[in-house]
């Protein structure tokens, strides 16, 4: 008897047509191709496990991990860091009174006195930290427009939909627009050495250099391209709802005002959890000088940004980096706990390979 096979048909065609024997159209059948790929015919590697490949996996991955988690906790641990609370909920604290406003055009001052037990050498960078602030919230995520961030005219008059309720105040578009904007930190903050004999010197500041290279020059641009009078850059807006003056009026520098300004960039990179610190200035070394010496400070704090509203807290850290960045000792926490469960298997699986693998190999295998 004749076979009804088709080269077509391993190839995924049929001929003919139903009912015929030719002339039809080949009808394309659901069969894969005949290759190695559809036909899963490719080679393929399956690792084995033995005790020959696992137990110097383990033992290599805890000799190297250990020194590597030591020497991150140590390099961690050497950082300097001192942390400020100013929220000022308790009685005593001299930002109390500041503290029970929960307006955003109140305006408070008050001094924070500190010591510092041991000198920061280094280049001292200081934060600013907020907690219970869900910058990472869907929403207010969202509520930006990156277009007129950047500096794109039309979206300067029309912002974008994503911004509302920040979109428009009193008929005019808000620039820049939306709830992050609309929400940035505003304290300022100014830091004191108290010589021997009472007298004060001012800490220099500096409030450049503090956002990422990426955001100032690209991401960031003012309306008008080098227009150097952002005031009629931006005439037809107006500021957000909670700020005390306009965008065009951030900085006297005009390298660092208007949607440029780098306290404004830096709050714009929203937070990932709640409790978060934010880059604010950086304290240069001078010459062969300390940084911060040891001795006793004053902090001056003008108490803008209201935080009872939300039951979150407000603080300023000082303190040094390294070549892994600032204090967190996690990562060579993780590194140093990998690295001894991993020597600790090791050590286990061959004490009972050692004692149970001869006997298993030279079991017998009932017929």
């Amino acid at each position: 008897m004749a076979s009804g096979y088709s080269g077509k048909e391993e190839d995924g065609l049929r001929s003919g047509a139903p009912g015929g024997s030719g002339g039809g159209e080949a009808v394309r059948s659901r069969k894969p191709d005949n290759t190695a790929f559809k036909q899963q015919r490719l080679p393929a590697w399956q690792p084995v496990l033995t005790a020959g490949t696992v137990l110097p996996a383990f033992f290599v991955i805890g000799f190297l991990f250990i020194p590597i988690g030591i020497g991150l906790y140590v390099t961690s641990n050497n950082i300097k860091e001192f942390e400020i609370d100013y929220t000022g909920d308790n009685v005593m604290s001299p930002c109390f009174n500041c503290s029970q406003s929960y307006s955003w055009n109140s305006t408070c001052t008050c001094a924070m006195s500190f010591s510092l037990g041991q000198s920061f050498e280094r280049e001292v960078y200081m934060y600013y930290g907020l907690s219970n602030f869900y910058q990472n919230h869907r929403r207010y995520v969202k509520s930006r427009d990156d277009r007129q961030l950047n500096g794109d005219m039309s979206s300067l008059r029309e912002p974008s939909k994503e911004c509302e309720p920040y979109q428009r105040n009193e008929n005019m578009p808000i620039a820049p627009c939306g709830a992050i904007a609309n929400s940035m930190f505003n304290d300022t903050l100014e830091l004191y050495y108290v010589h021997s004999n009472g007298s004060l010197a001012a800490i220099p500041l500096t409030k450049t250099g503090i956002a990422w290279w990426t955001d100032k020059h690209v991401k960031f641009r003012n309306p008008g391209g080098n227009n150097s009078n952002l005031q009629a850059a931006f005439r037809g807006t107006t500021k957000p709802v909670n700020w005390r003056k306009p965008v065009y009026e951030l900085d006297t520098d005009p390298e660092n005002n208007g949607f440029i300004n780098e306290d404004f960039i830096v709050w714009m990179r929203t937070a990932a959890l709640p409790t978060f610190r934010k880059l604010y200035r950086i304290i240069h070394k001078n010459g062969v000088t300390t940084t911060l010496p040891q001795g006793n400070y004053i902090l001056n704090i003008t108490y803008n940004y209201p935080v009872r509203s939300f039951e979150g807290r407000k603080r300023v850290i000082l303190s040094t980096i390294s070549w892994m960045g600032g204090k967190n000792p996690f990562l060579g926490i993780a590194y140093i706990t990998v690295g001894t469960v991993c020597f600790f298997l090791s050590v286990v699986l061959f004490i009972i390979n050692h004692k149970f693998g001869n006997r298993s190999n030279s079991a017998e295998i009932p017929s």
